[in-house]
């Protein structure tokens, strides 16, 4: 039997799981103190965040640890997906409404009167040597398109590192794994929101290494006038994207290249399918209508 482990942190459901019962304490602890640790450096609605201090400064500032790594990553995912996933969409989630941690802020409220594309990450200067980061004026960084999934992966390797045990852990649903699994591999349920009932629409599969994530526009939903919106931007327009897809999950060798691939497969809609392919990555892809469709070997749990 797993050792199995539920709280909640970064605004979100986590989960850990250990192939060692007896270490799932000292395993969690771990998960813990590591998002702690991003929470610290990388939340856009604490004042006292790494982030937040990076996004109220007017000079070059001096960024490091875990701030420095994510924004690294932030900005290579940027790169690598010619800005589907952008950081500098922080102005942009704020004027749709998305202005506080999700649980606190208004369902429904007035007419956006303003969008704002983003600032663009190649306007960022940021000396990986020194840590320094110089933001154009007006331009806000959220992380909330890779440090979720960033986390979970470092989290399940610390943990994995400090018991010797194989760890699954699930942030939000982005799920990254640890260690050694179980002989016959972890069995993962991929629904639209993490914490829905067995019996939501979905399927499981089963994986050895690496990580899955799923984006879905679903889930973090609000409403301002009578305009739906979702918190994954589309950086060219500053608008929730609009999407001929609202949920994609993929697998990936972790789960932070994961989560990129389903952001950006968002955003993109259809145009992505090309770049998913020549990615060679497994991807389940859910349709506005609600069809199923599938790209590359998705590992199913019933597969031999």
């Amino acid at each position: 039997m797993l050792g199995r482990a539920s709280f909640a942190a970064l605004g979100t459901g986590v989960t850990v799981a250990t192939v060692d019962p007896d270490v799932i304490d000292n395993a969690t602890a771990e998960v813990r103190a590591e998002l702690d640790a991003f929470d610290r450096a990388c939340s856009r609605f604490r004042a006292d965040s790494d982030l937040s201090k990076l996004n109220q400064a007017t000079t070059p500032t001096a960024v490091g640890g875990v701030l420095r790594d994510a924004l690294a990553f932030a900005l290579a995912a940027a790169e690598a997906t010619h800005g589907a996933v952008d950081p500098t969409i922080g102005s942009s989630l704020r004027l749709l409404g998305y202005d506080d941690d999700f649980s606190m802020i208004e369902r429904v409220g007035p007419p956006v009167v303003r969008f704002e594309r983003a600032g663009g990450w190649q306007a960022v200067i940021f000396d990986r040597e020194t840590g320094t980061v110089t933001l154009p004026r007006g331009v806000s960084i959220d992380l909330g398109a890779t440090a979720k999934a960033l986390a979970s992966d470092r989290a399940a390797s610390r943990a994995a590192l400090a018991v010797g045990s194989g760890v699954l852990v699930s942030v939000g649903g982005d799920v990254a794994l640890g260690g050694e699994p179980p002989d016959d591999g972890w069995v993962i349920r991929v629904v639209e929101h993490h914490a829905a009932d067995d019996d939501a629409p979905g399927e499981s599969i089963r994986l050895f290494d690496g990580g899955i994530a799923t984006s879905t526009t679903t889930v973090r939903c609000w409403q301002r006038g009578d305009v739906a919106m979702h918190h994954i931007v589309d950086p060219a327009t500053g608008q929730a994207a609009i999407s001929d897809w609202r949920t994609v999950s993929v697998a990936a060798a972790s789960c932070a290249s994961a989560n990129v691939a389903s952001t950006a497969a968002i955003v993109l809609g259809d145009r992505a399918t090309p770049w998913l392919v020549s990615l060679g990555v497994p991807c389940r892809i859910v349709t506005i209508s609600g069809d199923v469709r599938y790209l590359g070997a998705w590992p199913r749990a019933d597969a031999t």
